[in-house]
């Protein structure tokens, strides 16, 4: 229990450094705090995807302030809002100098966001590719203890994580029917 409290209170400081308040945020740091409280270990998901998770969730942190990501290098927009009857993704903002062909948990080639009604744009996901042409391995791309998917319309293997809004889909679904365009 003693364990939960302090990863609960670790995470929604970690939630708000570097965020501003976004008007009609349905998805708290709180709700999200208690998403990943429920799917600590013993609960679930193994301890070394845990562990991934958050590292990844510090890496990006700073990213909620869209203007910080593409200054850190995250600015070429990869596609515009996409959205499908499975749900959206949002915005794909990409970091061109680290798509090449490797992947790292606290580097993510894109970071996803969903516009808001009041203009600005809310990270909701990150989503790592590698040019089909760059994977030379007879096995597909791993993080998180999942395999990559190949995206055949952009030649790419790619993995979602909705790592700062909540998937009833799941963590590493493409499409998030609570994200909208």
């Amino acid at each position: 229990m003693r364990r939960m409290a302090t990863l609960l209170a670790g995470i929604t400081l970690l939630g708000g450094c570097g965020s501003e308040p976004t008007g009609t945020n349905t998805n708290t740091k709180f709700e999200q705090a208690m998403a990943v409280a429920q799917s600590e270990p013993g609960q679930g998901t193994a301890s070394s995807e845990q562990q991934d998770l958050a590292t990844l969730r510090r890496a990006t942190a700073p990213y909620h302030r869209f203007e910080t990501a593409t200054a850190a290098g995250w600015s070429a927009q990869i596609t515009g809002c996409m959205s499908s009857p499975a749900g959206a993704m949002g915005f794909h903002y990409g970091n061109p100098a680290i798509i090449d062909g490797t992947v790292s948990v606290d580097a993510p080639e894109l970071l996803l966001y969903e516009p808001e009604a009041n203009g600005r744009m809310r990270l909701v996901a990150v989503e790592y590719i590698v040019p089909l042409s760059a994977w030379t391995s007879p096995t597909p791309p791993r993080l998180f203890g999942h395999d990559f998917h190949v995206n055949a319309a952009f030649g790419i293997w790619a993995l979602h994580a909705w790592v700062w809004k909540e998937n009833p889909n799941g963590m590493y679904a493409d499409w998030n029917p609570n994200v909208s365009c």
